[in-house]
């Protein structure tokens, strides 16, 4: 049988189209969906046959059989790509595989008040509009002792708008031994440019004192920046400045201080046997006055950016 002769036993897109196993899966599926998939089925098979051997021995598949493979086609094409895994890397909280895990409670308050009508930008009491940022300004504010609270979708976000508000245009200091690279191609100087700011680095890869920052500051400085390491660690040969001592640096030059804590801790976890690593309280009772941290991190909720601060 020749290829001409093969590729007319082809059903056409249209055709399968309105077959009647392919058009009862309409009602479930869109039917822009099933087009799309018939037509890949069919272009599928085409480069198939055509790939096929020219003589006697090569058979086309039949209706049926051809019927089967759109089916699979559709079925596959509509099936989402969101799915359940197992976690067997030993890390717990992965940002490949969905962080952090919610609770079963959350899970229950979520579905409770997602698949209704809820009062998500409405003051009940007082009947008139209101504000999403209420539901968490409490909660964070008692979690942390944050004077305020901003909630936005990531802490990469967090970051860019803490810098463009507080630094645009103006210098932020930050030592060398903190302009990072994260998950994303997060990196520090991109995003302090990106918000507007002038980086100015001080010290070395290792090493940063104190003095360091105090020789940096001049009439273009517009904060202070410290980001947290917490996804790696220089050893040995190495000093770096403690926040409450460039928050007394910055009050001596009436500078704020602005620090990204990225994972976000709420509890000293050096009580179970891990390293020490600052929470979020302590950063701030330390007198910083901007902190950035991620809320689907160590604080266990969903994808977002946390301000806190004064």
């Amino acid at each position: 049988m020749t290829k001409v002769n093969i590729m007319r036993l082809l059903p056409s897109v249209d055709e399968l189209f309105k077959h009647e196993k392919i058009a009862a899966l309409k009602e479930t599926i869109p039917a822009i969906r099933i087009k799309n998939s018939v037509r890949d089925t069919v272009d599928a098979l085409r480069q198939e046959y055509l790939q096929g051997k020219d003589d006697q021995d090569f058979v086309p598949y039949n209706e049926d059989e051809i019927i089967e493979k759109v089916l699979s086609r559709i079925l596959a094409d509509h099936e989402t790509s969101l799915k359940r895994v197992i976690n067997g890397t030993g890390i717990v909280i992965h940002t490949n595989l969905g962080r952090s895990l919610l609770p079963e409670v959350v899970k229950d308050a979520l579905c409770d008040v997602s698949f209704s009508y809820n009062n998500l930008e409405y003051e009940l009491k007082n009947g008139r509009r209101g504000s999403r940022y209420t539901h968490l300004e409490t909660t964070i504010k008692e979690l942390t002792g944050a004077e305020d609270v901003l909630v936005v979708n990531n802490n990469a976000a967090a970051v860019m708008l803490a810098l463009n508000t507080m630094v645009k245009g103006r210098e932020a200091i930050i030592s060398r031994g903190e302009l990072v690279e994260i998950g994303g191609s997060f990196r520090v100087p991109d995003v302090l440019r990106m918000s507007g700011g002038i980086l100015h680095e001080v010290g070395t890869t290792n090493k940063t004192h104190l003095y360091d920052y105090e020789r940096a500051i001049n009439e273009d400085t517009g904060i202070l920046l410290k980001v947290h390491t917490s996804n790696y660690h220089i050893v040995g040969f190495t000093e770096s400045v403690d926040g409450k001592d460039l928050v007394e640096l910055g009050k001596k030059h009436k500078l704020p201080v602005v620090e990204d804590l990225g994972s976000g801790l709420f509890v000293d976890l050096s009580q179970y046997g891990l390293d020490y690593e600052p929470t979020v309280r302590d950063t701030l009772n330390k007198g910083v006055d901007v902190v950035t941290f991620s809320g689907d991190k160590l604080l266990g909720g969903p994808q977002a950016g946390i301000i806190v601060g004064k």
